[in-house]
Order: C-alpha cells, then sequence, then structure tokens
C-alpha cells in the first residue's frame, strides 16, 4: 500500500482567452467543478494505477466534502484516515484556463488548515502498513513533518512533493528519502534559477546538499524531467502530444511514478511511467478526471 497525507480541494474551473491583468474582467466560459487537491489527486492517481492507496487529510461536513471522499472511495481509495470537521468549510480551488492550456490557481485552504501531527500520528497503523508515504505542502508543516517522521520509523519511503511551495527547515528536508519539486520549487529550495535541464542538475545538486536527501527529481512540465539519484543522474525528455489541460500533471506524474517505484521498477523507468501517465493526463480536463488508468499508461508505451 501507499499512503497520501494531503489535500482535498474542490476545484471551480472557468476558462478564459488569457490571464486577465489586474483589475481587469474578463468574460469566461465552460464553468465547472471537479474534485481535486494534490493530495487527492495522487492518492487517485495510485488507485487507478492498480495499487492499494489510502489517503490522510481533513475535510468539512459539506457537500463538497462528501463529493470528494466518494469520487476516492469510488475510485479504490482508502479513506478512513480522513477527519471531518464541522466548523470549517472544505479546500476550495479556483482555476483559470488560458487558451494554451496553463493555468492559475488560488486556494482557499480550509479544512486541510486543521491536519494536525495528532490527527497523522493517530494513523500510524496505516503508514506502517505502507511501503511509501506521499505528502506535499497544502497541509501544515506539522502534519507534514509527523508523516515523514513516521514513514522514516516505520519504514516506509518517506516522499515529499514541496508544492506549493513554503518555507521549509532544512531538518524536514532531511526526514526524506525523495524530494520531487517542480522547476519553481526547485529555484526557490535552491536559490538558482531553473529554466532547462542543466539548470536543473544544478539546482538538485544545491537540494542534496541542503537536505542530506539522497534522491532528487526535478519535474521540468514540456522539458521532462531531470533525476538525480546515486544510479541516475540524466535528463528524460517529456512525450510530445498536445495539451489542453496541465491541472493536475505534476501529480499524475508522482502517484504514477511512485507507483512503479515501490513495485521494484528501478528510477529511470519508473520516471519514464510517470512521464506517459503525466502526457496522458494533460490532452484532457480536469484534475481527478484527467487521471488515466494504468492499461492506458502502458498502452501509450507499448507496453
Amino acid at each position: 500500500m501507499i499512503t497520501v497525507v494531503g489535500s482535498f480541494n474542490m476545484d471551480l474551473f472557468i476558462e478564459a482567452p488569457r490571464f486577465p491583468a489586474p483589475g481587469e474582467t474578463l468574460f469566461g466560459r465552460n464553468f465547472r467543478r471537479a474534485s481535486g487537491g494534490k493530495g487527492a489527486n495522487q492518492a487517485c492517481v495510485i488507485a487507478r494505477m492498480g495499487h492499494p492507496a489510502a489517503i490522510i487529510g481533513a475535510v468539512g461536513r459539506d457537500a463538497f466534502g462528501d463529493e470528494m471522499l466518494n469520487n476516492l472511495v469510488a475510485n479504490g481509495v482508502n479513506t478512513g484516515g480522513v477527519e471531518r470537521r464541522s466548523e470549517v468549510a472544505s479546500g476550495t480551488a479556483f482555476v483559470t484556463l488560458d487558451a494554451t492550456g496553463e493555468n492559475q490557481i488560488i486556494v482557499a485552504n480550509g479544512a486541510n488548515d486543521t491536519l494536525s501531527a495528532a490527527d497523522v500520528s493517530r494513523q500510524s497503523e496505516l503508514i506502517r502498513q505502507s511501503r511509501a508515504l506521499v505528502t506535499q505542502l497544502e497541509t501544515p508543516l506539522e502534519s507534514v513533518e509527523a508523516a515523514l517522521r513516521l514513514a522514516r520509523e516505520l519504514g516506509a519511503l518517506a516522499i515529499l512533493n514541496p508544492a506549493p511551495y513554503s518555507d521549509v527547515p532544512d531538518a524536514l528536508l532531511a526526514l526524506c528519502d525523495w524530494i520531487i519539486p517542480n522547476e519553481h520549487e526547485a529555484a526557490k529550495l535552491s536559490g538558482l534559477e531553473v529554466r532547462d535541464a542543466q539548470d536543473a542538475a544544478k539546482a538538485a545538486a544545491v537540494i542534496r546538499k541542503r537536505s542530506n536527501c539522497p534522491n532528487i527529481f526535478i519535474t521540468l512540465g514540456v522539458n521532462g524531467v531531470w533525476l538525480d539519484t546515486p544510479q541516475h543522474r540524466h535528463h528524460l525528455p517529456a512525450f510530445k502530444v498536445e495539451a489542453v489541460d496541465t491541472v493536475g500533471a505534476g501529480d499524475t506524474f508522482i502517484g504514477a511514478f511512485v507507483t512503479k517505484l515501490v513495485e521494484g521498477a528501478d528510477a529511470r523507468e519508473a520516471a519514464r511511467f510517470g512521464c506517459a501517465a503525466a502526457a496522458i493526463a494533460v490532452t484532457r480536463r480536469g484534475a481527478q478526471a484527467s487521471i488515466p488508468t494504468r492499461a492506458e499508461v502502458e498502452k501509450f508505451l507499448g507496453q
């Protein structure tokens, strides 16, 4: 099993020809909503890859909370570690998509902000049964640290996706077996500009030295990924597809990558699998709605 500690957000989408300037009003179209949140997305990916998945998080006792939990259950995710809050709304994300498929997102964290270290610790048996634990930064740092620390203590791979970026202490980074930022997060973690694979190589070396984490993986969007481990240190190009919506692509990569990794694949093979899953996802709209099945990823790779 793989356990995800992370966020739930109901994503509210609107499409626009371009992103508005400050103070500007634009007419958009195609409003829709979909279950999202980095934690929930990654758990959903793992389940669709055919691997047992569980999630630890918090949602409100509201319609959005019901809908998001029901969606994960329908995809086969164990939601027994999710807290229900009466005093706060479920997390919500407002997503604007431009004509190229790029996105801008504003998140109201809601119940996600209430996830505590104690909430995570109560699910220690779930983590004990897991081969890997994945967490992000859409819940409080105390919950992230508790999750990574428990993973280390209980023998699970401790994986941090430092997104969306916030300042994290080096002591927290040192708890990780894998750190997987995108180019923007890698730039902030390293203090270096990251535009291409050469920049990513330099940033990964800085992050590895800062964190003492042996495995650094920087996702570069259409430019692929930079892999920096004791066994592999090189660039993997992305698959070329026509993107319509990049929301959730990074989550799809991480969920598919970690799944393949715990199944025994080496990092390069797992990364290629993750890239294929993300490539399929960007050709579809929505976050969880765009996640492919394992069979689709294997067909894409010609397996």
